[in-house]
């Protein structure tokens, strides 16, 4: 991998979503274009993030003009981990939309395809402005679709869902590029190289950015706005929900954690108003899960309340809590994918995700079943499995930060969260089957198998935590010592 390559990350797939969006009905082969793509993406994300191992930065300049004025792309652990993962849930998501039949419409293709040039994009952007066009990259295929997954549904949910999704995402990117506006406003810049520090420094520049931040954390559905996710995400298909869990909320996270480590250069007089807002977003989504009746409805409050876990490591700021913080946002977004994919399964299967309606499953679907056990148990944080990992590693890094009430939050919300899935599990999988009904399997291998893939991979990242917690270290020393990624976007 070397720095030339990184535009390629964001030119590859907007270049093929143009190529696709002019295929007719009932053509294959955009689809093969789609999974090639992707596939691609997965091995370079792969060469990047062996390219970084030992903290390096790739940086480029797009048309070789000077800082300032190039498009500035800058690739280190944290962006590689990233591009990596997204790329492995896009995948995923799109296999279980292909599957389900909503990947088979015409403009799936060049939407998801555009879509990842978008995400792509806003993890490489050493640029606030480019971020804020790169965000909207993304959520301009994400209008489409959530068209596309309403078609046929008809509900006045699913039209109400979607409209707050929209609504939302326009106030917030709003509210955003009036951050950016400020920043550039009082520093005259908005590259990030030249911002280091800035807003540590410049309280003109930090109102801005703290506005920045505000609309991120916003999209990132922290308390008090969370509602529009509780609202949006289950209203939808669940191809589409477990696709987005895995995209738009980290992107914004990804965002918080980049500029509060290169803009205010780590402040600790901020830190307490987060570790706050992060806390409480703990308490508060787990608390909706235990009110709501529906699969997804229940899934979308934690996926809230796991929100707040992975901000509390940029509310640390610590080389442990952000390192725990970094290897929580990673299983998540992992986990939550493999939930919202087996009881998707089930969804699209038997016409219904009301638990009052369901009963039985575990019978006739035991490997739906095992994979949804897998991914509820790891979101419990129960050992051997990923979530253990993460959430052990939080709260060590919490108590040696001082921060004992973080602490002891984590833990009574994690046994808030496995009553929640023990709800899913009793009432959905365990329960008696309805008289008269077989046991025979109903939900096709192809449909199985992308909560089947990613359950497996929350098993390897427990067992194998070393690994990944190694890299997340690297990721988090980036955070905490900028020099290296300030130099590498200003050369």
């Amino acid at each position: 991998m070397t720095p030339e390559l990184l535009p390629l990350f964001v030119g590859v797939p907007l270049l093929a979503a143009g190529v696709t969006a002019f295929a007719g009905d009932r053509r294959r082969w955009p689809l093969v274009l789609l999974f090639a793509v992707l596939a691609a993406q997965l091995t370079a994300a792969g060469s990047l993030v062996a390219a970084t191992r030992d903290g390096e930065v790739l940086a480029h300049g797009v048309g070789a003009w000077v800082p300032g004025i190039a498009i500035p792309f800058a690739g280190d652990m944290l962006a590689a981990l990233m591009l990596l993962f997204t790329g492995f849930l896009t995948l995923m998501c799109s296999w279980y939309a292909v599957a389900s039949g909503i990947g088979r419409v015409r403009l799936f293709a060049p939407l998801v395809l555009a879509l990842t040039a978008g995400v792509n994009g806003a993890l490489l952007t050493a640029d606030i402005f480019n971020l804020f066009v790169f965000i909207e990259v993304m959520l301009l295929p994400s209008y489409g679709l959530l068209v596309l997954a309403g078609r046929g549904r008809g509900t006045l949910r699913s039209v109400t869902g979607s409209r707050l999704y929209v609504t939302f995402n326009l106030f917030v990117s709003t509210l955003f590029l009036a951050g950016v506006g400020l920043i550039y406003g009082t520093a005259g810049t908005v590259n990030l190289g030249e911002l280091a520090g800035a807003a540590a420094e410049d309280g003109r520049v930090a109102v801005g950015a703290g506005v920045a931040l505000a609309a991120l954390m916003m999209k990132a559905a922290t308390i008090p706005t969370h509602g529009w996710l509780a609202r949006a995400y289950p209203s939808t298909s669940p191809a589409v929900t477990a696709l987005f869990s895995g995209l738009h909320t980290k992107v914004a996270i990804y965002a918080i954690y980049r500029l509060y480590a290169v803009l205010f250069d780590g402040d600790q007089r901020w830190l307490p108003i987060g570790l706050t807002i992060f806390a409480l977003t703990m308490a508060v989504g787990v608390l909706g899960a235990v009110g709501e009746h529906t699969t997804r409805s229940i899934l979308a409050f934690h996926m809230v309340s796991q929100i707040g876990y992975i901000l509390v490591g940029v509310g640390l700021f610590t080389a442990a809590g952000l390192a725990a913080g970094l290897f929580y946002l990673l299983h998540h977004m992992v986990v939550k994918a493999s939930l919202f994919l087996s009881t998707g399964a089930v969804e699209d299967t038997y016409g219904t995700n009301r638990i009052g309606e369901l009963s039985g499953i575990g019978r006739r679907e035991p490997v739906v079943a095992a994979a949804f056990a897998i991914a509820a148990l790891s979101l419990a944080g129960l050992p051997p499995f990923s979530g253990f990992v993460a959430k052990l590693t939080l709260i060590i890094a919490s108590i040696d930060a001082g921060q004992i009430a973080v602490a002891v939050i984590a833990i009574v919300v994690s046994l808030v969260t496995l009553q929640s899935m023990l709800k899913i599990w009793n009432n959905v999988f365990v329960s008696p089957l309805p008289e008269g009904e077989g046991r025979e399997r109903r939900i096709g291998w192809w449909l199985a198998a992308p909560a089947v893939l990613t359950a497996a991979v929350t098993v390897v990242l427990g067992l194998g935590a070393q690994g990944l917690l190694g890299l997340t270290e690297v990721a988090a020393g980036g955070l905490l010592d900028t020099s290296t990624y300030v130099a590498e976007v200003l050369r």
